[in-house]
């Protein structure tokens, strides 16, 4: 047996700032964050998502840190070898437009500087900075192997980002073609669909009429009018769209119509696709400016006008708009369409606009030849990058927690469109493609020193990928691949991935695709990226607002976790939701929070200033009938919650484990077993130490994977007090599991009595409003539980400041006033104080009266059928309960009313 020495003497209160640092400090120099690979054992594996590089951390890193470090931790002390591995991302779009800011207050341009010297300085900027992530990861306590660290422009994952970006190329799924995307004229790139954020703006429908071709004469002759909410793009119009269904128009379908202003002749086209109850059901065809306009001019061979250029200004084909800025522009054009009768009526309208979901500029939808992935072209007879990664969630290989995300999963899947890949950013994975000055096209790994064919010169692709490429590439590249790596061989497939609901489409569907794909030489099983991917919620502000720098709301978790603690920030937001619910942040949760950890630090030093200086054996089941009640009680209850927190971990229900362990410690072992054995160690009873030494040490274990540092603190100055083998840091040490042999039905269920006397004797204290040093006499009249109440009635008398006296069912009270309750079978009876019997029925009279009144009208109201037809059932419910209470109460005053000889009714 290993020879302990007693922990440290702790001080009067908690002070998180004195802790965290130093016991985060030891368990990084003890090397535990680094798990050891042994052949027998099955590993736990989870990958940080990445933070971006470009600042600090916020309330979501926080919910991420605080559910992964409690899986990890419980995987950790389970003796699994557990790795949690860290990364950051390079960020593109956020990265490169930090540093183009912090290049105009020096009055410069990227373009002055050019591409290699601007990478140069995002690289400066990027060591400077990519150490303040980890660091405030410390700071959470998240207990990641920091030295597996992963940067997604490392060079072993450029190897492995450019080995993908080949296979799929020379596997037909990756392409460059002439496609409608999503333009930012502010970041200046392309975007994928999933990079734009549709919001609801207020605008106007403007109605224009468009002459037909060979209607001459005054007035206006023949013409069509359309609807749009984007005039200004008229001057790239190429046609007139209406549904073939529409008998309005069935005369005008090939006709020509003259374009407004610009004086082109378009002619007028049927597409199903038109809507006829949208505005006058013809719409205006902009090939060059609208997706869905793009695919009615692919099916009618009409011509492309693009008339905005990157920068979002109107262009040589606008004509006399040239060079305005689209709101420039729409304001000219309308004042010129009224100008020449053109514009027929303008109405309000809300619609959806997209906008760019990094800068919030209006997306311009725009043709250009861009670099896409094709998700649902078959690479493999029966495979698909999209069918491959539904089928793995649909036959379980991939678990979706909770199961409800997996429908949506599935629906997005099902109607997914190739994905645009590539962005003009200077900052990134550049494409690995090489043009050739005599017409080659070379796609590589490494890079070429000539064209492999001819010899000839290279120019390589200037765009580079879209983040979201790589970062889908996290659980094998991250350990190693595409090298054969014992990382790699050991930890994949990863177990769980853990992410807000809101990237799953952004990430974990991506991963999933390219994890499949590229590991597909595993076999099926395999080759999955994760068993399990978790989705936890967005965290809104008290108001239930998302959370914006410009709305000013957003809070710091570094800043809540030093108001509060690291680990009451982790508990509080760990038990404010369950996985895939939105929360909102509470300062009182959080301030609950942190008085669990100082109501934990308060009870374990009352525990070891009675343990004193003494080496304790745990108490033994076998031992069970020299031990009292409360003893048996506390342990059975101990022995239900390890059972049920380990099935709650396992089931990823972390929040309600949470709590069930706050329950436990701050309820029935703080409030409730301490006080009451408290006067049997006053009277050198020591069987209770050994059984406040074992819940307590217990317990610390059953909460440290929440709140790792106050836990392990109090742990290190309990273990030495425990005869016993002890692991030599909390962190490493084993998780409780129920099988101690201590489950006691029948006294959890007498001490459950003896609990509820004892409130029950609090609340006629309360409602009598008996002096707090005042010690009552208390009879209770018992049947059931006549015996335990009896071998507890010190600690009735200790914890509720009672004398207390246990008699028979049919025994007769004594002279005197009494305040009665019921428990079950059991009669409470509470001693009053001589009272001034006149005045206590004046005031027992007015409570009447009051009560009397509030039922009355809350059954007036519940009586009332048009009430009841139109309050949301919740609101019934709720005044049916109160009204239920309230008869209570006013039966209950009747009947004290009735003993002072007032009226009973």
């Amino acid at each position: 047996m290993t020879t302990q020495t007693p922990g440290p003497v702790l001080p009067p209160a908690y002070e998180p700032a004195n802790v965290e640092e130093r016991i985060y400090r030891m368990w990084e120099e003890a090397g535990y964050f680094k798990p050891r690979i042994d052949p027998n054992l099955e590993p736990y594996c989870i990958i940080m998502p990445p933070p971006n590089v470009t600042g600090e951390l916020h309330l979501g890193h926080g919910l991420e840190d605080a559910i992964t470090d409690a899986l990890v931790r419980w995987h950790r002390m389970q003796g699994e070898p557990t790795l949690w591995l860290p990364g950051e991302d390079h960020a593109g779009i956020a990265t490169q437009n930090v540093i183009e800011k912090e290049l105009a207050k020096e009055g410069l341009t990227r373009h002055d500087l050019g591409r290699e010297r601007f990478i140069e300085r995002t690289w400066e900027w990027v060591r400077k900075y990519r150490s303040r992530i980890a660091d405030q990861h410390r700071k959470l306590g998240a207990s990641a192997d920091w030295s597996r660290d992963v940067f997604t422009l490392d060079p072993q994952i450029v190897k492995a980002v450019r080995t993908t970006f080949v296979n799929l190329y020379r596997d037909g799924l990756i392409y460059r073609g002439l496609r409608m995307i999503n333009w930012c004229p502010r970041c200046e790139t392309a975007l994928s669909d999933l990079e734009v954020d549709y919001l609801e703006v207020a605008s106007k429908l403007y109605y224009i009429r468009y002459p037909v071709v060979g209607e001459g004469g005054m007035p206006l002759p023949d013409y069509v009018v359309v609807a749009t909410t984007r005039p200004e793009t008229m001057v790239g119009d190429t046609g007139v769209a209406v549904n073939p269904a529409d008998e309005r128009y069935e005369e005008k379908i090939g006709r020509m119509l003259l374009l407004p202003i610009i004086g082109r002749e378009i002619p007028v086209v049927a597409d199903e696709h038109v809507k006829m109850e949208f505005g006058t059901g013809a719409v205006k065809v902009t090939p060059g400016h609208d997706p869905n306009d793009w695919e009615i001019g692919q099916r009618h061979d009409l011509p492309v006008v693009v008339a905005i250029d990157l920068k979002g200004r109107m262009n040589e084909e606008a004509g006399p708009y040239a060079g305005m800025t689209v709101e420039e522009a729409r304001a000219a054009i309308l004042r010129d369409l009224e100008d020449e009768g053109f514009l027929d009526h303008v109405e309000e309208y809300t619609h959806s606009v997209g906008h760019c979901s990094r800068c919030k500029t209006v997306v311009q939808p725009l043709p250009s030849e861009q670099w896409f992935v094709a998700v649902t072209r078959e690479y493999e007879p029966g495979h698909s990058l999209a069918g491959d990664a539904i089928a793995a969630v649909k036959d379980g290989r991939i678990r979706m927690v909770p199961q409800r995300f997996e429908k949506v999963y599935l629906n997005w899947m099902e109607n997914i469109r190739d994905w645009c890949i590539s962005r003009q950013l200077w900052w990134g994975h550049q494409i690995p493609v090489w043009y050739c000055e005599n017409g080659h096209t070379i796609c590589q790994v490494e890079d070429p020193d000539a064209c492999p064919e001819c010899g000839g010169s290279l120019r390589q692709d200037e765009d580079v990928l879209d983040t979201w490429f790589s970062s889908a590439l996290a659980p094998h590249a991250d350990l190693g691949w595409p090298d054969d790596t014992e990382d790699l061989r050991y930890f994949y497939p990863t177990t769980d991935m853990q992410m807000g609901y809101d990237i799953m489409f952004f990430w974990c569907a991506r991963m999933i695709m390219f994890g499949l794909y590229n590991m597909r030489h595993r076999g099926p099983e395999e080759a999955v990226p994760f068993r399990t991917v978790l989705f936890h919620g967005l965290i809104r502000d008290q108001h239930g607002e998302k959370m914006t720098k410009s709305r000013g709301n957003v809070v710091d978790p570094l800043v809540a976790a030093k108001t509060y603690g690291a680990d009451a920030f982790r508990f509080a937001i760990v038990t404010g939701a369950t996985l895939g619910q939105d929360q909102r942040y509470s300062d009182e949760r959080m301030a609950a929070a942190r008085n669990f950890a100082n109501k934990l630090w308060n009870s374990a030093r009352f525990v070891l200033m009675r343990v004193g200086d003494r080496k304790l054996k745990r108490p033994h089941p076998l031992d069970r009938d020299l031990y009292a009640l409360e003893d048996r009680w506390i342990l059975s209850r101990l022995e239900r919650l390890e059972r049920e927190a380990d099935s709650l971990l396992r089931a990823y229900q972390l929040g309600e484990c949470a709590r069930q362990i706050e329950e436990f410690l701050w309820g029935e072992f703080c409030d409730w077993y301490i006080e009451m054995v408290k006067p049997r160690l006053q009277a050198g009873d020591e069987r209770p130490l050994k059984v406040l030494v074992h819940v307590l040490d217990h317990g610390l274990r059953l909460l440290h994977p929440f709140m790792p540092f106050v836990t392990e603190e109090l742990w290190q100055a309990l273990r030495g007090h425990i005869d016993d083998e002890m692991a030599p840091q909390l962190i490493v040490a084993w998780y409780p599991k129920s099988g101690g042999n201590w489950g006691d039905d029948a006294a959890e269920a007498a001490m459950a009595h003896v609990i509820e006397v004892n409130r029950t004797i609090r609340n006629i204290r309360a409602e009598k409003r008996l002096e707090a040093g005042a010690r009552p006499q208390v009879v209770v009249r018992a049947e059931s539980y006549a015996a335990a109440l009896r071998e507890t009635a010190a600690a009735t008398n200790f914890t509720s400041r009672v004398e207390l006296t246990v008699l028979g069912p049919e025994a007769p009270l004594p002279e005197g006033e009494w305040g009665f309750g019921r428990v079950a079978d059991t009669e409470v009876a509470v001693a009053l104080p001589q009272v001034d019997v006149a005045a206590e029925r004046a005031r027992l009279e007015k409570e009447l009266a009051e009560a009397e009144a509030h039922l009355e009208r809350l059954e007036r109201q519940l009586g009332n059928a048009a009430f009841r037809a139109k309050a949301p059932a919740h609101v019934v419910q709720g005044m049916e309960q109160t009204a239920a209470e309230t008869r209570e109460r006013v039966e209950g005053l009747r009947e004290r009313l009735a003993a002072l000889g007032g009226r009973a009714g």
